[in-house]
């Protein structure tokens, strides 16, 4: 932290306190160069994260909503709950890397189908065929051929 007096680099910790809300905590500190006294105060990042559907309209990023996504996929297959997790935990991770925190559905769609592919076939064409809203059947045919020819190559 920047002294606000003398403007040096480091500083010690005199006191933590959590705010009456429970929202922020305030920090009494000591600059090490000039010993003079400042407060600072430690919030949580309040900015959510987006996602852009397709026709445009933003919400807020829901983890249990794509969670959920996968487990209706995953359903009876032998795919670790900590898998799924840690794919929703990957996405949250590119959100939070975006720079303005958001992403569109359609990019947080194909990334869960690139690491789906990967993990399980059937529930990756489970997922897909619910992202791709696949019409009828020659669709579905036509990503299970797609899936059929990648195995060979």
């Amino acid at each position: 932290m920047t002294c606000p007096f003398c403007s040096h680099k480091e500083d010690r910790v005199i006191d933590s306190r959590e705010s009456k809300e429970g929202d922020s905590i305030r920090r009494r500190r000591q600059c090490l160069s000039c010993e003079r006294r400042f407060t600072t105060y430690e919030r949580t990042d309040e900015i959510p994260y987006m996602v852009v559907k397709k026709d445009g309209r933003r919400e807020k990023f829901d983890r249990q909503k794509v969670l959920s996504g996968l487990l209706k996929a995953c359903e009876k297959r032998p795919i670790a709950m900590g898998k799924l997790a840690a794919l929703v935990d990957e996405v949250e991770g590119k959100l939070s890397d975006s720079q303005d925190r958001e992403l569109s559905t359609t990019e947080v769609g194909e990334m869960l189908m690139d690491r789906l592919q990967t993990l399980d076939k059937i529930a990756y064409v489970r997922f897909a065929s619910v992202y791709r809203d696949f019409q009828d059947v020659e669709a579905f045919l036509n990503e299970l051929k797609h899936l059929v020819m990648q195995k060979r190559s």
